[in-house]
């Protein structure tokens, strides 16, 4: 197997893992670990991985520059798998937070449409979706429009925020390190999401085994603030889960997909 072909399959088992270990990819090709480093280094340069401790995972900047369906559409087994834990956890009469991100839409399209909760919400996207259930009373966060990723933001909408209080939050991120905390690429999102976390009873961490591990651009919080973490189970991941796992912090839940 040559090089390039070497990089192809490293970039299957990448889409398909989310991230590869270095000592993995030496087994599976025969080839040393400086040889592997080498073939990571040169795709991070081309943009198609990013590099971490042991290893790569699936570079971001692609993911940044997909539009809102892409998102919706990337990794969509994960995603569904992590909602449907995420939804059970929610209660007759509560009142939820979710912010935006393609994650919290798929839990909050897990909620059982017969359930009576009050929403609050800066995602047009589960707002428009939530305002067509007579049985949610639906509150959009009034603000800025990111009219692209379709989230409300600004300090209009972080005063209307600090009238709330919900029972459950569930906060999408597109990072969770042990050492750099929650994080996001999108600065506009992060005060907000700081005061959700702030204002609920409850802080729920959703995020599928690709983030984990990742430090995104801009901090939210550290990762003890969450009371849970749901994300799906991953052998690619699995050392970073073991480290939140050891943290005297947030309770950290693996979904397991089902057969």
């Amino acid at each position: 197997m040559d090089t390039y072909e070497r990089k192809q399959k490293i970039l299957e088992i990448l889409n398909r893992e989310g991230r590869v270990k270095v000592s993995q990819l030496s087994h599976i090709f025969g080839v040393s670990e400086v040889t592997i480093r080498s073939d990571l280094a040169d795709m991070e340069t081309e943009n198609l991985l990013s590099r971490v401790h042991g290893g790569a995972i699936s570079s971001y900047k692609s993911y940044y520059n997909m539009s809102l369906q892409q998102r919706i559409s990337s990794n969509p087994g994960a995603k569904q798998t992590i909602a449907s834990c995420a939804a059970a956890m929610i209660e007759e009469n509560d009142t939820v937070m979710f912010n935006p991100g393609t994650t919290t839409l798929a839990v909050f399209r897990a909620i059982p449409p017969r359930m009576n909760l009050s929403i609050v919400t800066n995602s047009l996207e589960i707002a428009t979706e939530a305002s067509a259930n007579p049985n949610f009373n639906t509150i959009l966060l009034g603000g800025a429009i990111n009219a692209k990723y379709r989230f409300i933001y600004g300090d209009d909408a972080n005063v209307q925020l600090e009238k709330y209080h919900a029972d459950k939050l569930f906060l999408s991120v597109d990072g969770i390190d042990t050492e750099s905390g929650l994080t996001t690429y999108y600065a506009q999102e992060v005060e907000t999401a700081k005061l959700m976390l702030k204002n609920s009873a409850l802080k729920i961490v959703v995020a599928d085994s690709t983030k984990i591990g990742r430090s995104a651009f801009v901090k939210i919080a550290d990762t003890q603030n969450a009371d849970y973490i749901i994300t799906n189970a991953s052998s690619g991941a699995a050392e970073e889960i073991e480290k939140i796992q050891a943290m005297n912090g947030p309770r950290l839940i693996v979904a397991n997909e089902k057969k």
